[in-house]
């Protein structure tokens, strides 16, 4: 095989199908089987270009015009002008001279690229070409001397081309690019190389905020936790952050350097300890490790900070305040100039990277790139030192974390009994919503973790307990509260101390007292399954044990879910990546499944119109509004794997699969 004949996708084309999303992309994507021609090349090939050829392939771009341009950061929409002709034309005069003189033919060099080693260990097995650009400066329609890049994926237009690449007798590989008059696509790299996780269509920068517990952290984990490690950079925001622990700083290190004496000489004989010396070498923190990781690849990268409103926001990021307005790419709006310390940092680290920006490759500006995430949790309940002004508001997506009492089944552990959590939380959320007038101080399902299903009396009392006296009810007053009998103990204050006996160890009959004065069912009779109510497997009181079933389902790779909590589960995931469909739109959009299960998704005002005693149904939020999502029905009927199929046929990105239990 001496040639080869690629057809030219939307991956390795600059100029795109009209409607197609922004790509980062800059390498030029082969098929495996067309690596044999370059194997035995070793890391770089010589590749020659034909002016004539490539003249050809612009004017044919012109006349296809209006098409999406996507190369490197530049994203836009191209649309047919005679300047558009004339510049092109312009720059390929420029690129094709030898120290002045025009020529017919010009040659590059390009790295092939096949089984690397990506830096999570793995071996990313997908054959590629990258260095393809070169910079050109010239003359432009206005007369302006101007730069740009010159890459053979700008004369490339998705559906249409056609890339030839043949070895010549040289050892040269001649490259030129025809054209169909019908355009097609063969979808051969897009499902290698396009990148159609759900990451790309996730928010730029978002607060997930809301009461403790809520599982702020777990919604920020469920996405990260199916990215490389190498992808994801952590830190949590305390009275003490500041810039140097944010961004970076100098700090002093031991390193080894040579004892010389009055004149100059080594000292050979100098022992070890001897030739220790502190020096100071730039440290980079969480947001320029991830700043330049997201340069150094095309993946989504994320920086979660966690207790973002515990620290001094405006004194953290500083000067980095500004990248955070991002334009409708997903690229900060504004370049800022770093301070020395972090260009010659960044000049070091981006030296390698692929970026066609000189000013960014080389630190003296810096621009976030569109790949980068920046996620924070902010727990509505604290105290904050310092509260968040609004022009840092404003730079953020927020997304509230509803309080759910009925995630799991779990139960409280005391005096022999064992209490429903999600009775108590509903029974302690009423009395604290009662004094605070705000949700704040409530309860999120998760305040306290369960082992095994089981909290102990004294987990209860230290972390929960404890919060209610100490956060609550010490603040708004302990008589203010709606149940007159909850902090009694007979004619006695039931006092936070008398959870404790003079030992230390928990006195769990006062912890029962207190349970009982709130009202809390016990855990047998809260999670008592009626004739026509299911446990959150789809299990009845009417299935036979040997016939339940505890498969559970996760969705893009996260979380375990029973039957009946994986179409409202879905119906999340789905609206978290259309973050502005209206409710209007998500109803529409699901009602091929209105017939899986009864009542299987209703708008407010159609779950509040019911009057049967059914009402079953998950509530979700979208867009300041809310909608109810069936939860019985999808048991031992086979209506999980119905609901699993129909989704994942959907093209939604969502993929559902099973685990068996």
């Amino acid at each position: 095989m001496e040639e080869i004949v690629k057809h030219i996708n939307d991956t390795n084309a600059s100029f795109r199908t009209p409607n197609a999303g922004d790509a980062k992309n800059t390498d030029l994507f082969l098929d495996n089987e067309q690596y044999d021609l370059f194997k035995d090349e070793g890391e770089q090939i010589t590749v020659r270009y034909n002016k004539e050829n490539l003249s050809k392939a612009i004017l044919f771009i012109a006349s296809i015009l209006p098409r999406k341009y996507d190369n490197s950061g530049m994203h836009k929409s191209i649309t047919y002008s005679s300047e558009f002709v004339y510049d092109q034309l312009a720059f390929l005069d420029y690129f094709f001279k030898e120290s002045g003189v025009s020529v017919d033919k010009k040659t590059q060099k390009w790295n092939v690229r096949k089984n690397v080693p990506k830096k999570n260990g793995e071996i990313d097995n997908r054959f590629y070409f990258n260095g393809l650009l070169d910079d050109v400066e010239y003359v432009n329609v206005k007369k302006e001397r101007v730069s740009s890049k010159f890459t053979i994926r700008n004369y490339l237009a998705g559906g249409y081309s056609d890339l030839h690449i043949k070895r010549a007798n040289d050892g040269i590989f001649d490259v030129w690019v025809t054209n169909v008059q019908q355009p097609y696509f063969d979808d051969k790299e897009e499902l290698e190389i396009e990148d159609k996780s759900s990451h790309n269509n996730l928010p730029l920068q978002t607060i997930f905020y809301g009461a403790p517990g809520t599982g702020k952290s777990h919604k920020v984990k469920e996405v990260t936790e199916t990215l490389p490690k190498s992808d994801v950079f952590r830190t949590t925001f305390h009275p003490d952050s500041d810039y140097s622990t944010f961004v970076g700083c100098y700090k002093p290190k031991m390193v080894k350097a040579p004892i010389r004496d009055g004149s100059g000489h080594e000292i050979t004989s100098a022992c070890e300890d001897e030739k220790k010396r502190i020096a100071y070498e730039y440290e980079p923190q969480a947001f320029l490790k991830a700043y330049v990781r997201a340069y150094e690849t095309n993946d989504p990268v994320f920086l979660v900070i966690e207790e973002i409103n515990r620290g001094n926001c405006a004194q953290i990021f500083g000067d980095m305040f500004q990248l955070l307005d991002r334009n409708e790419n997903g690229e900060s709006d504004y370049a800022i100039k770093p301070e020395t310390a972090i260009q010659e940092f960044l000049n070091e680290k981006l030296e390698d990277c692929d970026i066609a920006d000189e000013t960014i490759k080389s630190g003296e500006e810096m621009r976030l790139p569109a790949n980068l995430h920046i996620w924070a949790t902010m727990n509505t309940s604290d105290q904050s030192l310092f509260p968040i002004d609004s022009a840092f508001k404003r730079r953020w997506d927020w997304k509230y974390m509803p309080i759910d009492t009925r995630k799991e089944s779990w139960g409280i552990k005391v005096n022999g009994t064992e209490y429903s959590w999600s009775s108590f939380l509903e029974k302690i959320n009423e009395e604290i919503g009662s004094i605070t007038n705000s949700e704040d101080k409530k309860l999120g399902f998760y305040f306290c973790k369960a082992e095994n299903g089981i909290i102990s009396a004294e987990k209860f009392v230290s972390k929960v307990l404890f919060y209610i006296y100490n956060d609550v009810f010490k603040d708004y007053g302990f008589e203010s509260s709606k149940n007159k009998d909850l902090f009694k103990d007979g004619d006695n204050k039931l006092a936070f101390g008398t959870f404790y006996s003079d030992n230390g160890n928990i006195r769990e009959e006062k912890v029962d007292l207190f349970l009982k004065n709130l009202g809390v069912e016990d855990a047998k009779r809260n999670n008592m399954i009626s004739n026509d109510e299911e446990d959150e497997d789809g299990n009845s009181s009417t299935t036979e044990s040997s016939s339940r079933n505890y498969d559970k389902f996760s969705i893009n790779g996260s979380g375990r879910y029973a039957k009946n909590n994986l179409a409202a589960e879905c119906v999340k995931k789905y609206i978290e990546l259309n973050s502005d469909i209206t409710v209007e739109e998500v109803l529409h959009n699901w009602s091929d499944f209105k017939n899986l299960v009864p009542h299987f998704m209703e708008s407010k005002d159609e779950f509040d119109a019911r009057t049967d005693n059914s009402k079953r149904s998950h509530e979700i939020p979208c867009n300041g509004s809310v909608l109810y999502v069936a939860h019985n029905g999808y048991g031992s009927n086979g209506k999980a794997q119905i609901l699993m199929d129909s989704v994942n046929q959907k093209g939604w990105g969502l993929t559902i699969e099973r685990h068996n239990a």
